[in-house]
């Protein structure tokens, strides 16, 4: 096992979940949008309207006065609409009750966040990434990993103690953003015959053969890796997505120890 580099300043990013908080709204906010057409696929007028500006509706809740709610997404963004019992306005933004409670909060977790995070996961796991640790490992964690970050090498030396265990498998979607060979390491990882060795090897100090030609698909899915990571609004590598307590959450930069428990999903064995 590599002797791990001695620990010295890193990025060390807050943790951010996979989605903005439901106040974080794209395109208005507390705005009064007025009924412009008919009825469709049973949404009132206003709902339809936003439809047409990039609204995606996920499902609708029951809400106080006479509203109903709408739990919805705008380019991402989760947000709710409450529709007027006439079905003429619609109220876009969190409705809040005497007591301050956010009542927009659960019905976006339920009918949006879970949708949204499970389609983000079956993307991630659509992406060009590199196994490291057991298939058969109770917890899966993706990592946004560069060749040219030491701070990415840092996190594989110090997640060796879950893999080794066969608790996690961690799955390097493998991106080249940091150095201007980055790309043809990445790729050149990719397109070995044992990707999980090679990169085993990189992270461990034996830096990856570059080859000549690069295979064409493999250019595109590191491209395809590139919009995932800025998906996330990640700026920083390693990037770690991961679920906890049924919802995806997300860091940036060498995660701090007692985050890597939370991340890896036990103490460290």
């Amino acid at each position: 096992m590599p002797r791990p580099l001695d620990r010295a300043p890193s990025p060390r990013l807050p943790r951010t979940r996979r989605r903005p908080p439901p106040w974080a709204i794209a395109f208005a906010a507390f705005g009064l949008v007025p009924a412009g057409a008919a009825l469709a696929a049973g949404h009132p007028a206003p709902i339809e309207a936003l439809e047409r500006e990039g609204l995606e509706v996920f499902g609708e809740f029951d809400a106080p006065g006479d509203l109903t709610g709408y739990a919805a997404s705008h380019q991402g963004q989760p947000m709710t609409v409450f529709v007027t019992a006439d079905g003429q306005h619609a109220i876009v933004g969190n409705l809040i009750d005497g007591e301050a409670n956010n009542l927009s909060t659960a019905p976006l977790e339920r009918l949006v966040q879970g949708p949204q995070d499970a389609r983000t996961w079956q993307e991630l796991g659509d992406s060009a990434w590199i196994a490291d640790g057991d298939a058969d490992a109770e917890r899966i964690v993706y990592v946004f990993t560069d060749p040219n970050c030491p701070y990415c090498r840092r996190l594989w030396q110090e997640s060796r103690p879950w893999v080794e265990a066969g608790r996690v498998q961690l799955r390097h979607v493998m991106v080249g953003i940091l150095d201007p060979q980055s790309p043809r390491q990445a790729i050149s990882m990719l397109a070995a015959d044992d990707p999980s060795a090679v990169l085993a090897a990189h992270e461990s100090g034996t830096p990856v053969t570059v080859m000549d030609k690069l295979p064409r698909h493999l250019e595109e899915q590191l491209q395809g890796n590139h919009q995932l990571f800025r998906g996330f609004g990640m700026i920083a590598t390693p990037g770690v997505v991961y679920r906890r307590d049924g919802q995806l959450e997300m860091t940036q930069g060498l995660p701090e120890p007692d985050q890597l428990d939370v991340i890896m999903g036990s103490p460290r064995p």
